[in-house]
C-alpha cells in the first residue's frame, strides 16, 4: 500500500450519523473479484438519480446535483468530514477501496465503526477520530468557507486547518508505523521471513515428530 507521512487537502462534509458500509458501496458492486472499478460506485446511491448496476458506463448516468461530492466546490476533495459511528456495518474491505479509489487519503469524525476502521488502516487510509466538538467546529467552518482545506502531518502527529488551527493527533503507534512504510500486515510477516525460516528449522532439528508422516 502506500506509505502516508504528509497529506494536505481539500475538506467534503458528509451529513449525518451511522452512514452504514453499505451506503459507501452498495452491494450489488461487490462481485467484482478484482481490487479495482470501486471508486466511481463510492456513494452510488446518493450519487446518482437511477439505479447502479455493475458494467454500467457512470459518465452516462444522471448526478444527483445535491450529493455534497457532485457540488463544483467540492470536486478533488481528499479529505472526508464525517459525523458520528462512519463506516458501521458489514465488515466488507470494499468501502474503504471505493474511498480510496475515489480519491480519499483522510478520514474525520468522532468515531468510526471498529472493523471499517482496521480496514481503512490496511489499505492506507487515515481514520482520525477527533472529539465531537471540534468535529462539529469543523463543520461549520468547512460549510462557512469555500476551498477548505486540512493538513494531517503523521511525522510529527499534528493537524494544521486552513484557519491557523493546529490539533495533536493521536494514533496507534504500530499503525502509524506501518503507514509511514507503506506496509501492511502480509509485508510485515515477510519482513520476519528469515526469523520464519530459522524458527522452522529449528523446530525440524528438536521437534522431528510434527514433521512425520503417519500411514493411515
Amino acid at each position: 500500500m502506500r506509505a502516508f507521512m504528509t497529506h494536505r487537502g481539500l475538506v467534503a462534509p458528509m451529513e449525518g450519523e451511522n452512514v452504514n458500509t453499505d451506503a459507501i458501496l452498495p452491494k450489488q458492486f461487490m462481485k467484482s473479484i478484482e481490487r479495482t472499478g470501486f471508486g466511481e460506485h463510492l456513494f452510488d446511491s446518493q450519487r446518482y438519480l437511477d439505479y447502479g448496476k455493475p458494467g454500467v458506463d457512470c459518465t452516462l448516468r444522471p448526478l444527483n446535483p445535491r450529493f455534497v461530492l457532485n457540488l463544483p466546490r467540492y470536486h478533488g476533495a481528499s479529505v472526508l468530514l464525517a459525523q458520528r459511528n462512519f463506516g458501521c456495518g458489514s465488515s466488507r474491505e470494499h468501502a474503504p477501496w471505493a474511498l480510496d479509489q475515489f480519491g480519499f487519503r483522510v478520514l474525520l469524525a468522532p468515531s468510526f465503526g471498529e472493523i471499517f476502521a482496521n480496514n481503512c488502516f490496511r489499505n492506507g487510509l487515515l481514520p482520525l477520530a477527533l472529539e465531537e466538538n471540534i468535529v462539529h467546529d469543523l463543520f461549520q467552518e468547512v460549510h462557512g468557507t469555500p476551498g477548505y482545506w486540512i493538513e494531517v502531518d503523521l511525522l510529527e502527529r499534528r493537524l494544521t486547518t486552513c484557519s491557523g488551527r493546529i490539533l495533536p493527533l493521536s494514533v496507534d503507534a504500530e499503525r502509524r508505523q506501518r503507514l509511514l512504510r507503506g506496509s501492511d500486515e502480509i509485508d510485515a510477516t515477510l519482513e520476519l521471513r528469515e526469523t520464519i525460516k530459522r524458527h522452522e528449522a529449528w523446530r525440524r532439528q528438536y521437534r522431528p515428530w510434527l514433521f512425520e508422516k503417519h500411514a493411515g
